[in-house]
């Protein structure tokens, strides 16, 4: 599609394009990683801002991934400008999580149902009460089948996106906990929030390396190995939908 329109915050380079459905962690050096280590033919398109992009190959269709950056106001402009600039049709949140709820373990993937969240963000939107952004039930229901044919444990169910990575109050993960969620991230209530007015897809999907209730977490190689397998569910979710797409 080439450069389409002055977005804010990224500029598809001459000559290249991005995918119908893009894989988005938060580090674009993670975003990198994954191009040179799944895709094949990866394309650099983006790297204003150090942002990178790519779009490459897997398993016979394109896809694309790039970094979101940290926290929900980032996710949202990023996630904005594909949506409406770019024809992206799908947006697929891969990172890591903390572990709130009694049934999720260390090393386990998270597919995010809901995402609940203490930012303000979604009250801009106008809609009277109280917003309640949800994945994708076709990326969803794609993820969890795709996760059990590979033997891979999930969680499905809400998680909590907080606008804070360190929260000044550390009795709200006892909320959290009551309330049933999950794990704790920052970015997806923004995704779910921008793909639902933009008529679009999103799903997010978690590895959890610690957990806010067990002494348990991944040492940095542990995590690195583990990851694979949250990575492999989103590229065969993110290949499914562009064929779904086509």
């Amino acid at each position: 599609m080439g450069n389409v329109s002055p977005s804010a915050c990224m500029e598809v380079k001459d000559g290249t394009h991005v995918a119908k459905v893009v894989l988005m962690p938060g580090d674009p050096l993670r975003a990198k990683y994954v191009a040179e280590t799944y895709l094949q033919n990866p394309v650099l398109f983006n790297d204003v801002r150090g942002m990178l992009g790519y779009t490459g190959i897997y398993d016979g269709v394109e896809v694309s991934v790039m970094g979101s950056g940290m926290g929900i106001p980032s996710i949202t402009l990023y996630s904005h400008e594909l949506f409406t600039f770019y024809g992206v049709e799908g947006i697929i949140r891969i990172g890591s999580a903390g572990g709130v709820g009694d049934n999720v373990n260390v090393r386990d993937v998270v597919v995010a149902m809901s995402a609940s969240t203490n930012s303000a963000a979604p009250s801009r939107y106008g809609l009277p009460g109280t917003i309640a952004p949800t994945a994708d039930w076709d990326m969803l229901r794609d993820a969890v089948r795709i996760a059990d044919e590979m033997g891979v444990r999930t969680s499905v169910g809400s998680v909590y996106s907080s606008d804070f990575f360190y929260y000044p109050d550390p009795a709200v993960a006892e909320k959290e906990k009551e309330a049933g969620l999950l794990a704790v991230e920052m970015e997806s209530a923004g995704l779910y929030t921008e793909a639902m007015y933009a008529h679009k897809k999103a799903l997010a999907l978690f590895t959890i390396s610690d957990h806010l209730f067990k002494p348990e977490h991944l040492s940095p190689e542990e995590i690195k190995t583990s990851f694979h397998e949250m990575m492999e569910i989103a590229l065969k979710t993110a290949a499914d939908t562009v064929r779904k797409l086509s």
